[in-house]
């Protein structure tokens, strides 16, 4: 499966960003990894020393509010998202209230194929300052932290292998 990050500007402004990548693991299983809000510091590169701070276990479902704390560009900042859809084990939304961009909608998909699950995000973000900014720095940052996380989900949940009949 190709696994890959664009990201391509909207007609209203805003940036699509869309990764993707196939896991050989049953939807239920990597499902349940994404139902503990804490597991994102695993999927998060340390340049942004992520931290959840809302306390275990983050009670997912619609509604819930999950803050954190990053270091982006080395100034820390505070980042409060809401899952506004939860509808597991197939997909969840959630939602900048408060936090680094203008708007930050993140759409995680999990689809059951071929024995696995392809995992896929599509984020629509606006950042302050436009464009420039956009080109600048958050483009490269962006892309930088999703193709993190597409290798530690790689990591995380390695393909299985497949035993081989023996040739006695």
């Amino acid at each position: 499966m190709n696994e890959e990050v664009t990201q391509v500007r909207q007609s209203d402004g805003s940036w699509l960003l869309e990764s993707s990548c196939f896991l050989d693991y049953p939807i239920d299983e990597v499902f349940s990894f994404f139902q503990d809000a804490h597991n994102l510091e695993a999927l998060t590169p340390d340049f942004l020393k992520f931290e959840v701070l809302t306390p275990k276990p983050v009670e997912m479902r619609t509604g819930a509010l999950i803050d954190y704390r990053i270091r982006l560009r080395g100034i820390p900042l505070r980042w409060r998202t809401e899952i506004t859809d939860w509808n597991p084990p197939h997909s969840f939304v959630d939602q900048q209230l408060r936090g680094p961009y203008r708007q930050w909608h993140h759409t995680h998909e999990f689809v059951a194929q071929d024995g696995g699950t392809l995992c896929t995000d599509r984020v629509r973000y606006r950042v302050f300052g436009g464009a420039l900014i956009q080109r600048l720095f958050v483009r490269s940052d962006v892309d930088r932290i999703f193709r993190y996380r597409l290798e530690r989900m790689r990591e995380l949940f390695p393909g299985k292998e497949t035993a081989k009949p023996s040739t006695a």
